[in-house]
This record gives C-alpha cells, sequence and structure tokens, in this order.
C-alpha cells in the first residue's frame, strides 16, 4: 500500500479522538477541529475519519441511532449505550462471559470479528432519577 502523505488536519482529528472517549460522531469531530481549523470542511473530516478507520487506525461503528461514530481504542472491547441520555461507553471484554461458544454449530464460513452492544441506563442517568 502506497504511504500516506502526512497531513496535519488528519493528525488533529486523530489527537482529537485519542484525547476522547465519547465516541463522537464525525460532526462532533468537526466541532471540535474546526477551533484550530476553521477553514477546514466537514467532507475533509469525513474523508480523514473514513481513512482512519480503512487503515484500522480507528474503529467506526454504529450504534443504532442512525449515525456513525468513531474510537480511538482499536483494542477489542464491547460498548454499552444509554438508552437515555445516549452516552457510548467502553466496556472491558473481561465484564462480559466467554463468547468463545458463540456459534455452537458448525458455519460454512470464517468469522473474523463480531460486534455487540449491551443498552440499558448509564449511572449518571439512574442518578438523576432518585
Amino acid at each position: 500500500m502506497k504511504a500516506l502523505k502526512f497531513s496535519r488536519q488528519r493528525e488533529s482529528i486523530r489527537e482529537c479522538l485519542k484525547n476522547r472517549k465519547d465516541h463522537p460522531t464525525a460532526d462532533a469531530v468537526y466541532v471540535t477541529i474546526s477551533k484550530d481549523y476553521p477553514k477546514i470542511s466537514l467532507g475533509t473530516v469525513y474523508r480523514n475519519l473514513n481513512l482512519l478507520a480503512d487503515m484500522g487506525e480507528i474503529q467506526r461503528f454504529s450504534s443504532g441511532d442512525g449515525s456513525e461514530h468513531f474510537d480511538y481504542n482499536t483494542d477489542p472491547h464491547y460498548h454499552f449505550v444509554c438508552k437515555t441520555c445516549g452516552a457510548i461507553i467502553d466496556m472491558p471484554l473481561e465484564l462480559v462471559r466467554d463468547t468463545s461458544d458463540l456459534l455452537s454449530a458448525p458455519f460454512p464460513g470464517r468469522v473474523d470479528s463480531h460486534t455487540v452492544f449491551f443498552y440499558g441506563e448509564c449511572e449518571d442517568c439512574r442518578k438523576k432519577e432518585y
């Protein structure tokens, strides 16, 4: 694969994601990045986020809210989605029972990965009820 030319904008997008744990959408990344790069376009942010995801440097996923979200953490982990406030929270694999037996019958193909989302109410939203 051809080496990518260095881009300050792409690097700032990568750093923005590295410093966030909220799994932002491209629009949210754009709002943050445009403070330092007021002339950057939303299209540039989308293209670079998709490029970084295609290269495996970040994760791209949809949690069921109709938007794509981005995560700097590419280590295997699950996500918890709060149905009240929409927060997306990382869940370590250790919190979930062994998933190696998810496919109990022979499968004619090869499974390379899987995605699991847990839905409920986050701690902050639960505290607001009381």
